[in-house]
């Protein structure tokens, strides 16, 4: 799977002991009518009993600028909200990164154990999209182990 290029978004949760996120490379949109996404989280992560207990979940589509932050909540799950200001609580209790180009808020709809992963299913609830004010240079991508910008082709 290495082989195939994939955004690199940032989950974040409102969890009753504190902000819970990962970094997650697969995001998928569902359905447009309901508005569904989805996006797995591996069994052996540290923020699984969180994942499986929540009840709604921000998804961050993060921009090639946002490469750190990616790294940061790839890693140990005490440093991910260490820096109090890269990020705010929304008034329904989940974190939000700040100058996130695109996040989007869902109630979690469905949870299936598959393989050595769980597959979220959420209801989109509330979108946020800054690129009309602010655009992003590119999204970031992670393809090879690595992250990366698009080129756009002729």
């Amino acid at each position: 799977m290495r082989h195939y290029p994939a955004g690199v978004t940032i989950v974040t949760i409102g969890a009753a002991t504190g902000p819970v996120g990962f970094t997650s490379s697969s995001f998928a949109s569902l359905s447009l009518q309901p508005p569904l996404i989805s996006f797995n989280i591996a069994h052996t992560s540290s923020s699984l009993a969180a994942m499986l207990a929540a009840d709604s979940v921000v998804v961050h589509f993060l921009g090639e600028h946002q490469h750190a932050l990616a790294r940061r909540f790839s890693r140990a799950a005490e440093e991910r909200f260490a820096d109090t200001s890269l990020w705010s609580t929304l008034e329904t209790g989940e974190p939000v990164l700040h100058d996130t180009p695109i996040w989007v808020r869902a109630t979690v709809q469905q949870t299936i154990p598959i393989g050595d992963h769980t597959l979220v299913v959420g209801l989109v609830t509330r979108v946020y999209d800054n690129t009309a004010d602010n655009p992003v240079g590119a999204p970031l991508v992670y393809y090879q182990g690595a992250y990366h910008r698009p080129a756009e082709l002729e």
